[in-house]
């Protein structure tokens, strides 16, 4: 569920869907946590099927592949927006040295 902003101004927008971003992750990050903890204390409470020595644990697979998407989650949330404000200080900076040259022709 989407809340309104408190203000619709510019930055408090930009801000505040950041902020729902940063508590759906840790959501999901827990979710994540209880989940794959239940399916480890599942697999290691139950008895092995014969013929399974030696494989890998059925709970290996959930918790990596989720694991991942956790990851590419945590990489949007967290390190786009420091890569945004580096393309934006970047542009800027192309701006002036052209505005520069532009003034020195």
């Amino acid at each position: 569920m989407q809340l309104a902003p408190p203000s619709d101004s510019f930055p408090n927008q930009r801000l505040w869907q950041l902020a729902q971003a940063r508590i759906s992750f840790q959501c999901h990050l827990l979710t994540y946590l209880f989940m794959n903890a239940g399916l480890w204390v599942m697999w290691a409470a139950l008895p092995s099927p014969p013929g399974t020595a030696g494989l890998l644990p059925w709970p290996v697979w959930p918790t990596v592949f989720w694991g991942i998407g956790l990851v590419q989650q945590g990489i949007r949330t967290y390190a786009w927006p420091y890569f945004r404000g580096q393309t934006q200080r970047e542009y800027e900076r192309l701006l002036a040295q052209e505005q520069t040259r532009q003034r020195g022709v």
